[in-house]
């Protein structure tokens, strides 16, 4: 399944890399494209929305599905 969240916040290439660790380290996540000029991430996972969404917001980001 695939999960698309809205981030906000990111401003350079080395945002992008924060919030695409940040969501490669919750468990279940396969694969991640971020967006900065989007303002999306999308996430190929077997996970609930809430934990990519805290795992973001952990990473100092805000984000919403």
């Amino acid at each position: 399944m695939t999960t698309t969240i809205s981030v906000e916040g990111m401003t350079c290439g080395h945002c992008e890399q924060t919030v695409e660790e940040a969501l490669q380290d919750v468990s279940g996540v396969t694969d991640v494209i971020v967006d900065r000029e989007d303002e999306q991430a999308s996430v190929d996972d077997d996970v609930d929305a809430t934990a990519l969404v805290e795992a973001v917001e952990e990473a100092g980001y805000t984000a919403h599905t």
